[in-house]
């Protein structure tokens, strides 16, 4: 999988990739940020998290509401 900004769609700043009127045309996340594979948390719930699917994201993916826990964790 490629790193595009597709990745970055629900992200709290994806809004800085080109959808704002301040000119900002790219999150200054994304020229460093690496596909990984995480799991999607909900912050109210408890371990484990084993029956939630592992899926790609960018190693800089932020949502409210949710933490994102690698493979190894």
């Amino acid at each position: 999988m490629n790193k595009s900004k597709t990745l970055c769609i629900g992200c709290n700043d994806d809004f800085y990739n080109g959808k704002n009127d301040l000119g900002i045309e790219e999150c200054w996340c994304f020229e460093d940020a690496e596909i990984v594979e995480k799991r999607k948390v909900p912050i109210t719930m408890r371990p484990p998290w084993d029956g939630l699917p592992l899926e790609p994201r960018l190693s800089c993916f932020r949502q409210k509401g949710y933490v994102f826990i690698p493979e190894e964790k």
